[in-house]
């Protein structure tokens, strides 16, 4: 298989993961848990900042399009529109920012987590600026429901993505 052929292929297969793990989540109120960023960060891990963004765009084609991929089965122009649409969009910059640390850190742990955390500030600022308008909260309120209640669960899911995903990279390209 040539090069060429291969990275569409894995981005196909990660974009797929995203897909998978996205609508598995624990409503716990208007912004539920969700493992999309722990796949979005081993995306990036295994394809690099350009193609691992491009996989993240693709997900959240396929669920604009209608396939039930983000959390809790659901999918559409709705969804992104929606209450919890600024997180999902807050996606794509996330992951380029993140993307950008890991390509350059990845065998630092430490500066890959701190690069994935600063990066996941992003859906969560534009998550909770669009979850304030939607809900008709205070921007303190939003930040209460939509990220306070996750800073721990994803610091678990970066140090997890920061073990995980240079194995996994490193093992893929062995296989490949």
């Amino acid at each position: 298989m040539n090069n060429k052929t291969r990275d569409m292929v894995m981005t196909a297969i990660m974009a797929a993961v995203m897909c998978v793990l996205g609508p598995l989540s624990i409503p716990i109120g208007p912004v539920p848990i969700s493992l999309t960023n722990f796949a979005i960060y081993i995306a990036l891990y295994v394809l690099g900042t350009k193609r691992g963004t491009m996989a993240v765009l693709i997900y959240l084609l396929i669920g604009l399009a209608g396939v039930p991929v983000f959390s809790g089965f659901t999918s559409g122009p709705a969804k992104l529109a929606g209450p919890t649409g600024g997180y999902l969009l807050g996606f794509l910059p996330m992951a380029f920012l993140a993307g950008l640390f890991i390509d350059r850190f990845h065998e630092n742990y430490a500066i890959s987590v701190v690069g994935m955390f600063l990066a996941t500030l992003i859906p969560y600022g534009v998550g909770s600026l669009w979850l304030a308008h939607c809900a008709g909260m205070t921007f303190g309120q939003a930040i209460a429901a939509g990220v306070t209640p996750f800073i721990a669960e994803d610091l678990v899911k970066m140090v997890l993505a920061a073990v995980i995903g240079p194995v996994l990279k490193k093992r893929l390209t062995i296989a490949l």
